[in-house]
């Protein structure tokens, strides 16, 4: 009876997918099996002619991509490679995503930190200068309102990285604390980057192509480091960062720069576009949720596995939104029932959002938040949320999907081994 409650929170989130069948009608190419795509398109989805276009719109029409309506935004699933292949190419080489439909945005002023801190869980005074972290902003509820990578780019400037499909509720938010802390005599403003691009360029061939056309010596820029340079004499703000699980960059740069520096990266034959397709593939591989599958506002960092973000100089105070939820939690760990847990699936169809994951006996223990079939591994993979009582990696269960059951194990994540670029 506890999961039914919590199930219908999740359920909810699966209906955000009825447009999946999009995914499906993505003519499969050269072999490619027709699978439905794990693919969010969210409910605030527009007409084709209401989509906003990022800078490489017209490129990625020349390049064969098939664009699908994706947070707002005209994005490409593919190119003229399969989802697969392009998902192995990204392991095994260099690929370029455009992931301008992500809202880059800036905390400036001499108050800027303490105003993050009062919005995400994560200890960003004690970052060093240029270094960021993965972080989630949270609601009065503890709730994740969204994930988000925070990098301090000194002590008056933090450099913050927001879910394209969370924009509007994202600033509504920000904006509603900012004027309260404002209110106080406090000096920060929200700055929105509208006039740039994100690239993400990612594979460990990435560092290879990208090491010519710039100065700096990229072997001594770390995961999560920022730094301001150039690239084939493009400005840009090159961050270490990714969400494939696979060394690389995210490449912040003028608009008007945006098709010059990414025909130029092509120029290697290591480097290929990808699309949405290969990044959802890329991302559940290792382990990385999505916003409005894996987390949503009813659904905390604990459950979610992401206690590591709290930053532990916080855990005393939490002071931030929704902070006195989460020191309970933490203090009384039996009182969070729920704990994502990544699966590995037998035979047959893959698991997809909304799918019940059942016990070895039958029970209904859970659902699955994300699921498909992992090009690398070659083998049925997923993640959702269990009864923390099934939790445990190596648990027996089964997941049910569209009423056929397949047999499941609990699994540690990530699936494939993360390739960051730390010290020695």
């Amino acid at each position: 009876a506890r999961w039914k409650s919590y199930r219908r929170t999740l359920r909810a989130m699966a209906l955000r997918h009825a447009a999946q069948r999009l995914a499906q009608r993505a003519a499969p190419l050269a072999g490619q099996a027709a699978r439905p795509l794990l693919i969010p398109f969210y409910r605030h989805m527009a007409s084709d002619a209401n989509l906003l276009k990022t800078a490489l719109y017209d490129f990625h029409l020349e390049m064969g991509g098939k664009m699908v309506p994706f947070a707002g935004h005209s994005m490409p699933i593919q190119y003229k490679d399969s989802i697969m292949e392009a998902t192995k190419h990204c392991r095994s080489k260099a690929s370029i995503f455009d992931v301008s439909h992500m809202l880059g945005s800036s905390m400036r002023g001499k108050d800027a930190i303490e105003f993050v801190e009062s919005i995400v869980v994560g200890d960003i005074r004690g970052l060093k200068n240029g270094t960021g972290t993965l972080s989630v902003v949270t609601n009065d509820k503890g709730g994740i309102i969204d994930d988000t990578v925070v990098t301090k780019v000194n002590d008056e400037d933090v450099y913050i990285v927001l879910n394209g499909a969370c924009s509007e509720k994202d600033q509504a938010h920000i904006n509603k604390h900012l004027k309260a802390f404002k209110a106080k005599g406090k000096d920060c403003e929200f700055i929105v980057h509208g006039d740039r691009s994100l690239l993400a360029f990612q594979g460990p061939k990435a560092v290879d192509v990208l090491q010519p056309l710039t100065d700096i010596d990229l072997s001594k820029l770390y995961f999560g480091m920022f730094t301001e340079t150039s690239i084939a004499g493009k400005p840009v703000w090159l961050t270490r960062t990714g969400y494939t699980g696979e060394d690389g960059f995210e490449i912040s740069l003028k608009k008007t720069d945006t098709v010059a520096l990414t025909k130029k990266l092509l120029e290697n034959p290591d480097a290929r576009m990808s699309g949405l397709g290969a990044r959802d593939s890329l991302r559940l591989e290792a382990g990385l949720c999505l916003y409005g599958n894996d987390l949503n506002e009813d659904i905390g960092p604990i459950e979610a596995g992401l206690t590591w973000t709290i930053g532990k100089s916080r855990r005393e105070k939490c002071d931030f939104v929704g902070g006195d939820v989460i020191k309970a939690q933490l203090e009384a760990p039996a009182s969070v029932t729920k704990r994502r847990i990544g699966l590995k699936v037998g035979k047959g169809a893959p698991a997809r959002a909304g799918s019940k994951i059942l016990s070895s006996d039958g029970a209904e223990v859970g659902e699955v938040t994300s699921g498909g079939f992992s090009p690398v591994l070659q083998e049925n993979i997923a993640m959702g949320y269990v009864l923390k009582s099934h939790a445990k990696a190596g648990t027996e269960l089964q997941v049910e999907t569209r009423g056929r059951k397949s047999e499941a194990v609990a699994t540690k994540m990530p699936f494939v081994t993360c390739h960051y670029h730390r010290p020695a």
